[in-house]
């Protein structure tokens, strides 16, 4: 563990995803009292010299606050044109606050399919390492405006995993509406207790995996388990924290136990 945290301290290239119920209230308005800490806190990160990818959802919450969408159950077409609609919302913000603290920032929409192990994922590839020279923050969610079952993410739990290996980063935070992952679910039991560190993605990991409380995102800690394992098999290590303190991600590369902490695999090595 030594080793790993040395490696996490050191990290020079982080993606961090975060969360539609981090950065959405509850009636649909963004929290920019959230959404103003972190950015503060990557910009910080950026300024230290480091490669900072910021993979966010929230674009379908906020257009539906926008265009007063109560209905709990929307169609395709619906959610494709709210997508479109509420990712010029959120970039304005991004741009707007990221601009604040003297950084860059761009918009890179992704599906499924550029991961071909071809020239497209190359492309893609380019583009963030461009990016990186040109010293700009990309902020990377899938394109629902155009995605089918067939080109889907799901997720940007596991979205935000994909990025990370595309980029090959040294680390990966997921920024949760919780504290990290718990022995069962903190919503149905009071001494539920949080798991520090997680060695392999075993069957009683998937037992207290659970589902998700939030009814704005589409993911939940099985998906951010799924993430997990994506970057287990890739030598990355990945950290759920609580969103509500984006300062948990400067802990985190202090080497603080905050949240649950995913050791990567690694060829020969025993993680202690």
């Amino acid at each position: 563990m030594t080793e790993l945290m040395s490696r996490i301290q050191a990290a020079e290239t982080i993606v961090v995803k975060v969360g539609t119920s981090t950065i959405i209230r509850p009636n649909g308005k963004m929290n920019l009292m959230i959404i103003e800490k972190m950015v503060r806190v990557l910009s910080d990160l950026k300024n230290q010299g480091k490669n900072v990818i910021l993979v966010s959802s929230g674009a379908i919450g906020v257009a539906r606050a926008k265009m007063g969408l109560t209905k709990e159950t929307i169609s395709i077409p619906e959610k494709q044109a709210l997508a479109a609609l509420g990712q010029v919302n959120l970039m304005s913000v991004y741009s707007k606050i990221f601009g604040e603290y003297g950084q860059v920032a761009s918009q890179v929409l992704l599906t499924k399919d550029v991961l071909d192990g071809g020239e497209r994922e190359q492309n893609a590839r380019n583009t963030f390492h461009t990016l990186f020279n040109y010293d700009s923050i990309p902020i990377v969610n899938e394109n629902d405006t155009i995605s089918i079952e067939q080109i889907r993410f799901g997720d940007n739990d596991t979205l935000s995993a994909i990025v990370a290996v595309l980029v090959k980063a040294d680390l990966l935070i997921l920024l949760s509406d919780i504290d990290g992952l718990y022995d069962k679910d903190p919503n149905e039991y009071d001494d539920a207790e949080l798991i520090h560190v997680v060695h392999g993605i075993t069957e009683d990991i998937l037992k207290a995996s659970g589902n998700s409380h939030s009814d704005l995102g589409t993911g939940g800690m099985k998906t951010k388990i799924a993430a997990a394992q994506i970057c287990h098999e890739h030598d990355i290590p990945m950290v759920i924290t609580n969103g509500d303190n984006p300062h948990n991600i400067n802990k985190v590369l202090e080497g603080e136990e905050v949240g649950t902490l995913f050791v990567p695999y690694r060829k020969g090595v025993v993680n202690e």
